[in-house]
């Protein structure tokens, strides 16, 4: 694995109890320049992942708890007259940082919800007539839980296909909570972190890396096999958009980029296709009856999609 890399999942590891794979696929959707969606239940570790990896990176981390009286201006800020120079004066928000937490999305008004897209989309604030650059790397890691449902908005499917990618962490095993238990026993393990494992202009340079990544015409097509695939089943409403086509195109070259390869295999495209498809595809009422859940769904396509030899 690239040592770069591996420096910055070992930092992360020192707060995440054995969610490598999780940890993993966050890092690949940072090389992407993309944004997360972490669906799971409370209490698992989500805000310690987010905080871990800004650490790790020396990044500014900002949470934002969304509730349905957050306003827009919470999340991209607010211009205010300054009473010595009478002036409007530009107050940032919490988007205004390298990483950032917003805490259960699906709690916040479909106002706040599309704010909060656009920037993620945009990288970039416009208000009063001016547009704020984020900082570099920026990165949205949003979570939901999928069980509770009231007092929530639905994220719309156009909006969830914004995101790069939906993991979920799980619960430990008992011998990993054990460990948490020990870890957690005297201090927060966030401090176990001293000093960031890359820095920010690392980040970059390694972005502009993957970008190098070579995906020969059978990978491409391989690619482009599976995400027909869903657009053509009777048991599929909505299929992968285009957007889901690139952003698996990008994730397999990031995968591969980490283990230290100048190419993308047909193993990358596999690895990285649930986390990076299933929340683009919406089944229909024959669909969940057949497959249940979009991620089995996309088990199936990938089972009867050929895959490209040599």
């Amino acid at each position: 694995m690239n040592n770069q890399i591996q420096a910055l999942l070992d930092s992360v590891e020192q707060v995440i109890v054995g969610k490598r794979p999780v940890i993993t696929r966050v890092v690949a959707a940072l090389l992407c320049n993309g944004h997360v969606l972490i669906e799971d239940v409370p209490g698992v570790g989500k805000t310690q992942l987010a905080a871990s990896l800004s650490r790790s990176l020396g990044g500014s981390f900002n949470r934002i708890q969304l509730t349905p009286d957050i306003m827009p201006s919470d999340v991209v800020g607010f211009s205010m007259v300054d009473q010595q120079t009478g002036k409007l004066e530009y107050r940032p928000g919490a988007a205004m940082c390298n990483f950032l937490l917003a805490d259960e999305i699906n709690r916040a008004s479909p106002k706040v919800q599309s704010s909060l897209l656009e920037v993620m989309e945009e990288y970039q604030i416009s208000l009063d007539g001016q547009t704020r650059p984020l900082p570099r790397p920026f990165m949205v890691l949003a979570t939901q839980n999928p069980v509770e449902t009231y007092g929530t908005y639905h994220l719309p499917e156009a909006q969830m296909d914004r995101f790069f990618m939906r993991i979920s962490m799980g619960y430990p095993t008992p011998e990993e909570e054990m460990r948490i238990l020990e870890r957690t026993e005297h201090y927060n393990p966030i401090e176990n972190i001293k000093a960031p494992a890359v820095t920010l202009d690392s980040v970059l340079r390694l972005q502009q890396q993957v970008a190098q990544v070579t995906v020969a015409d059978s990978v491409k097509a391989y690619i482009l096999s599976i995400v027909s695939a869903t657009r053509s089943m009777e048991e599929v409403t909505l299929g992968v958009s285009p957007r889901g086509s690139i952003a698996l195109y990008k994730a397999a070259k990031a995968n591969a980029f980490m283990f230290e390869r100048s190419y993308v295999t047909p193993g990358d495209v596999k690895t990285m296709a649930e986390c990076v498809l299933a929340h683009r595809i919406l089944l229909s009422a024959k669909g969940k009856t057949v497959f249940g859940t979009p991620q089995a769904c996309l088990a199936s396509v990938l089972d009867r999609v050929a895959v490209p030899m040599g």
